[in-house]
């Protein structure tokens, strides 16, 4: 048996499946997350922890695409150095 003999193909997914960023889901949110850029320490633990993926990290700075944040808060419980408040949407 050759070394790729066992391994077995997935299968397609059919191409009607969207992808979540094809669905911008920000106006169900009330309240939103800000990032206070001078307390920030770069930890990236908000950025592991968002269920969205809408804290973006460039190399330098966080940022957050509202177009798909929830405003869930999780960024904000999760920041060690409380360098995120959510206020109210609106």
């Amino acid at each position: 048996m050759s070394e790729t003999e066992h391994i077995k193909e997935l299968p397609l997914v059919p191409t009607t499946v969207k992808l979540s960023t094809e669905f911008k889901t920000g106006s169900w949110r009330v309240q939103r997350p800000i990032i206070n850029s001078g307390k920030c320490v770069k930890c990236l633990i908000c950025w592991v922890y968002c269920p969205e993926s809408s804290i973006k990290w460039d190399g330098i700075s966080l940022s957050i695409d509202y177009n798909f944040c929830k405003g869930c808060g999780i960024c904000h419980r999760e920041c060690p150095v409380n360098a995120i408040e959510m206020i109210p949407e609106g």
